[in-house]
C-alpha cells in the first residue's frame, strides 16, 4: 500500500468531501457554464466550497479540475490554458485545506468515446499526461481518476497519472443494466476491479450515477474482487425535477446511515457525489467517527 494511504487509513474509514458542481451552482454557476473556469474567474467561490468541506470534517478534499483536460476544455472553451487551470485548482484546494486535509486532484473523462473513434488512445494519453503533471507540479497529494464509464479510458488516464509518481485512484460509474451494477459500457464491478488493479492503481472506487443504497452491493462486489483500498462516493439519490430545478431527495441523515453500510461492505474512503453537501459530510463524519 502507498505510504500516504497507509497513513490515512490508520484512521479508517477516511471521510472525503461531497459534490462540487451542485455546490457551485448554488453560488451562481449558470447552467451550461464550465465550472472549472471559476478557478481563474471566481477562485474565492471555489475556495468557499473547499473550505466548507474541510470545516465539515473532510480528511480529503478534491480539486475543481474534473473537466480540465484539453479535450474536454476544447468542447466548451476553446483555447483555455489547461495547465494554468489545473494549477489554480490545486492551489485553491491547498489554501482551503490549510494542512487539515489532503488534496486529491480530480481527473474526469474526456467527453469523447474511444470505442466509437471520436478520440484516439494517443490523444487521450497526451491530454491526461498534460493534466496529471500540471496537478502534480502544483502540489496535489494524489490523483483521482473519477466518474469513468469506459474501463479503457480509465486505464489510459491511470497510466498517465502513474507517470507523476503520485498515488492514483480510479473510480467508475455503475448505473446501468437491470440491477444498476454495470458501467455504461457494460463492465461489472469485478471486471473493473481486475482491469484497474492490473493498470497499477493504488485504490479502486465507484462514484456518481446512483444513490448510496445501490452502491452498497457494488462496494461489496469490488471488495470481493480486490484487496486494494476502496473509494466510494454515491449521489444523494437520483436527480428529480421540481419547479424546473434538479433536486435530490436523500437527506444527510439517510446518507450518513447508509455510510455505515458502505463501511461494512468494505469501503475505506467514503464521501458523496452529486447533490451531497457539507451537511452530508458533517453527518457522515459524526456517524463514522463519533466524538469520544
Amino acid at each position: 500500500m502507498h505510504p500516504l494511504f497507509a497513513s490515512l487509513l490508520a484512521r479508517a474509514p477516511v471521510v472525503t468531501d461531497g459534490a462540487w458542481g451542485t455546490e457551485l451552482q448554488k453560488l451562481g454557476l449558470a447552467p451550461g457554464e464550465h465550472p472549472d473556469l471559476w478557478n481563474l474567474s471566481r477562485p474565492d467561490l471555489v475556495g468557499e466550497v473547499a473550505a466548507r468541506y474541510v470545516e465539515a470534517g473532510s480528511a480529503v478534499i478534491l480539486t475543481n479540475t474534473f473537466r480540465s483536460n484539453r479535450i474536454a476544455l476544447a468542447q466548451h472553451t476553446g483555447g483555455t490554458d489547461a495547465a494554468a487551470l489545473n494549477a489554480a485548482g490545486v492551489g485553491i484546494s491547498r489554501k482551503a485545506a490549510r494542512g487539515r486535509a489532503r488534496v486529491f486532484a480530480s481527473v474526469g473523462p474526456s467527453g469523447k468515446m474511444l470505442m466509437s473513434g471520436e478520440v484516439t488512445e494517443d490523444e487521450l494519453t497526451e491530454a491526461f499526461v498534460e493534466q496529471c503533471h500540471a496537478l502534480a507540479l502544483a502540489g496535489a497529494d494524489a490523483i483521482l481518476i473519477e466518474t469513468m464509464s469506459d474501463i479503457e479510458e480509465a486505464r489510459i488516464a491511470a497510466r498517465a497519472a502513474r507517470t507523476t509518481g503520485l498515488p492514483v485512484i480510479a473510480s467508475m460509474v455503475f448505473d446501468s443494466g437491470k440491477e444498476k451494477d454495470r458501467t455504461m459500457t457494460g463492465a461489472t464491478p469485478e471486471q473493473a476491479a481486475r482491469a484497474l488493479e492490473n493498470a497499477g492503481v493504488d485504490a479502486i472506487g465507484a462514484n456518481c450515477g446512483t444513490g448510496i443504497g445501490a452502491y452498497v452491493p457494488v462496494c461489496a462486489r469490488l471488495r470481493s474482487a480486490t484487496t486494494l483500498p476502496l473509494w466510494i462516493k454515491p449521489n444523494a439519490g437520483l436527480p428529480e425535477m421540481e419547479d424546473g430545478r434538479i433536486t435530490y431527495r436523500t437527506s444527510p441523515e439517510e446518507f450518513s446511515a447508509g455510510s455505515l453500510a458502505l463501511r461494512r461492505a468494505g469501503a475505506d474512503f467514503i464521501g458523496g457525489c452529486c447533490g451531497t453537501t457539507p451537511e452530508f459530510i458533517r453527518a457522515v463524519s459524526a456517524v463514522l467517527h463519533p466524538p469520544g
